[in-house]
């Protein structure tokens, strides 16, 4: 939630520098309104524009992404390293064949079991059998392998990241929407040039909210939502980076434990367990 907590101390910042120092708050509240329907429902139009309807379904996900934060903590990157430990080991022990029972009904895969939530997990699960499957077909090539998994985790961050740039042009394009507001208000401005200078007075002042609000919107509060998204995506990219490395580590023939530590080095620094509190994970992995 540090997310909700700085637009709030933004919006502070911003509205209760402008009271304390005798800013007039009418003009400003009496023009939101408008100016803000101007530059939202245009921002809106055009992300509508450039989305398709894929994208425009997944854009209420990407703000309680950006929320939330990754969805993968500590004890989830443990218990995928738990699990692949489990199928690289019985796949150096008993041959890749022994892995059929769990790849092909991961369902009711004890294997799975163990772990509910990668089991749960459609993305993750049908990765790490799609993968396993390929080996016992004779894909023995770990550099192929490798080549080939890189390409689809690319491919699958490449498809993420199109809202937080979606977002990131509309920061771009609101200051321009904002001066689009601002000069409506001195058209309408212009119109009224009879009237008193008090009123019109008033009037510019209404203009130039557009103005404001418009880098208010585009510096202060998209662009950090659109960069913070940006960084939850990539987090969450190394959940199923490890994946990849473990098993690519297997099939370079590398003895289980070592695989599950070239898979360890793939979790971002702030919550990667420790070496011994993978060997624990490992030492009392009971799965029958």
């Amino acid at each position: 939630m540090l997310i909700m907590g700085g637009l709030v101390f933004v919006l502070l910042c911003v509205f209760g520098s402008f009271v304390a120092s005798g800013g007039a708050i009418g003009p400003l509240v009496a023009s939101m309104p408008f100016e803000l329907l101007t530059i939202l429902g245009a921002a809106i139009g055009t992300f509508v524009m450039a989305s398709s309807m894929d994208d425009l379904k997944h854009a209420a996900k990407g703000f309680a992404k950006a929320l939330k934060g990754p969805a993968y903590g500590r004890a989830d990157y443990l218990d995928m390293l738990s699990l692949l430990f489990f199928f690289v080991r019985l796949a150096h022990a008993k041959g890749v064949m022994a892995l059929e029972a769990h790849i092909e009904n991961p369902t009711e895969s004890a294997a799975f079991a163990a772990f509910p939530k990668v089991r749960d997990n459609v993305r993750a699960r049908n990765m790490i059998c799609d993968y396993l499957r390929m080996i016992g077909m004779n894909l023995t090539d770990p550099y192929q392998l490798d080549e080939i998994m890189s390409r689809e985790l690319k491919k699958n961050t490449r498809e993420e990241m199109h809202f937080p740039h979606a977002l990131q042009s509309i920061s771009d394009a609101l200051p321009a929407l904002g001066i689009v507001a601002a000069v409506l208000g001195v058209i309408k401005t212009m119109a009224s040039i009879s009237k008193p200078p008090i009123v019109l007075g008033e009037m510019i002042a209404g203009a130039l909210v557009g103005t404001f609000l418009g880098v208010l919107l585009a510096y202060g509060i998209v662009a950090p939502i659109a960069s913070r998204l940006r960084s939850v995506i990539e987090e969450e990219a190394s959940y199923f980076g490890l994946i990849r490395s473990v098993i690519v580590a297997h099939l370079q023939g590398n003895p289980p434990p070592v695989s599950v530590e070239i898979g360890r080095k793939e979790i971002p620094g702030a919550i990667m367990p420790t070496f011994q509190e993978v060997e624990q994970a490992m030492a009392t992995l009971s799965i029958g």
